[in-house]
Parts: C-alpha cells; sequence; structure tokens
C-alpha cells in the first residue's frame, strides 16, 4: 500500500514540477517573507547554534571525527535507494556495503573502515534524484531552522522523511522495522548532532560569507543553489568547502 502510495506521489510530482523544468534557479514566490525567516534563523544562530559549535570545535579532534563518521553513516541509509532511483545500483552497492562495515567493524558508524576499503559513500536524497530526472527545482525559499529550499527539495524531503528514508521511519514516526525501534528524541539528536558539526566545521566559511557579502541573503542563496545543482550534477566541486551546506 505504502509503496502504491509512493508511486502515485512521485508521478504527481513530475507533472507538477516537469513545467518548470527550465525555470530559472533564482526565481523567488515569497522573497519578504523568506528574508523574514532568514533573519530569524540568523537570530538563533547567533544566540544558540553558532556558541554551541564553538564549544563543539573545543572538542578533541577524535570526538568530531566520530561524530561526522556517525552522523554520515545514518544518511547512508537515505542514499541507498536513491541511488536505485537513479539507476546508480554500483554506487547504491557501495553505499550498502558502507553502511553494513561502518556500522558493524566501525562500531555504529563511529569509524569509517569502508573508505579505506575503497567504498564510495556519496550524499542523495530525492530532491536530487528528481533533479537529476530534469524535475525544474521551482520557487527558492527559505525555512525556519531548516534554512533554504526550493519546492522540489522540500517535497523530496517530506517524501524522504515519510516513505524512503528508514532512521526516520524507526525515530520520527516510531515505526519498528526487523524489531529496530527508536524514539523522536533519538530523530532530533541526530539531526541536532549533524547540524552542530557542520556549523563547526564550516565556522571560517560563515564568518567570511558574512564579512564580504553585500547581501547575506543573496549570497547565501546562490550558495545553496550552485551546490545542490553541483550535488545533482555529481560535480567534485560539490565536495569543496561548502559541499555539505544542506546537510
Amino acid at each position: 500500500m505504502e509503496f502504491k502510495k509512493l508511486h502515485l506521489i512521485i508521478c504527481s510530482i513530475f507533472l507538477i514540477c516537469s513545467v518548470n523544468a527550465n525555470a530559472q534557479t533564482d526565481k523567488e514566490c515569497f522573497e519578504k517573507v523568506s528574508r523574514g525567516v532568514f533573519k530569524f534563523n540568523q537570530g538563533f544562530d547567533n544566540a544558540i547554534l553558532e556558541p554551541i559549535a564553538r564549544g563543539y570545535n573545543k572538542l578533541p579532534e577524535k570526538i568530531r571525527k566520530g561524530t561526522n563518521n556517525f552522523t554520515s553513516n545514518i544518511a547512508t541509509l537515505l542514499s541507498i535507494p536513491n541511488h536505485l532511483l537513479q539507476g546508480e545500483v554500483r554506487l547504491a552497492g557501495h553505499a550498502t556495503g558502507s553502511f553494513l562495515i561502518n556500522t558493524t567493524v566501525g562500531v555504529l558508524g563511529i569509524g569509517n573502515p569502508a573508505a579505506l576499503m575503497g567504498l564510495e559513500n556519496q550524499s542523495e536524497d530525492l530532491g536530487q534524484t528528481l533533479g537529476a530526472y530534469g524535475v525544474g527545482s521551482g520557487c527558492y525559499f527559505v525555512l525556519p531552522f531548516l534554512g533554504p529550499t526550493t519546492v522540489r527539495d522540500s517535497v523530496g524531503m517530506i517524501i524522504d522523511n515519510n516513505y524512503l528514508d528508514p532512521f526516520a521511519k524507526v525515530t520520527w514516526h516510531e515505526k519498528e522495522i526487523k524489531s529496530i525501534s527508536g524514539t523522536k528524541i533519538d530523530y532530533v539528536g541526530v539531526k541536532a548532532a549533524s547540524a552542530v558539526n557542520f556549523r563547526g566545521d564550516n565556522m571560517n566559511n560563515f564568518e567570511s560569507l558574512e564579512k564580504n557579502s553585500i547581501d547575506l541573503y543573496a549570497a547565501t542563496k546562490s550558495l545553496y543553489l550552485q551546490n545542490r545543482q553541483n550535488k545533482i550534477n555529481n560535480s567534485s566541486e560539490s565536495e569543496d568547502d561548502w559541499g555539505n551546506l544542506d546537510k
């Protein structure tokens, strides 16, 4: 039943969004609202996220590396089905092997022995999958706490969370999968750790962007859209400096 629902949703997205396939990626539907939300997010970052990230950066490198490995390993669960949807069987196999090896030998993903074995672990989500099939990004806007997104990416995020991501299913939706279960606290905890890890890794990048941008909102928008397009194209540029802007 859920597969049929997913099929209908994906077909609907293709029908609705295909008309935007050639739309300009800088189109905005709610710029005034988005700028207000952007300022709110800045306030949250200045008051809470940045101070926590600065404290996090003072932790031993092994702890920070382990946190990054752990959150990246969990994210692999979402990459696997999206690789398959894109027809990337080899990468799906690499991602599956990476998750299994890192979860076991790497102790729940804290270590990353799969990388030493040459297994690729490329982050994928449904927004990227839809983009790879030519679905236009649609309007750009900003969400509270979650930050920049587009119509395509936000719809993809909803479907990922409800249908494709096993981690979200057993935690946020609290559904047992093969005797594995979790709670919303687990979900929020991992997402918070990912956000702090990302913010800490990009401390200098954020400071440089704020210092050198005449319009920080426009600069962040441009950076996000470029990064998403690089990821859709599987460009090596998506791994530079801001490679995980939308992590």
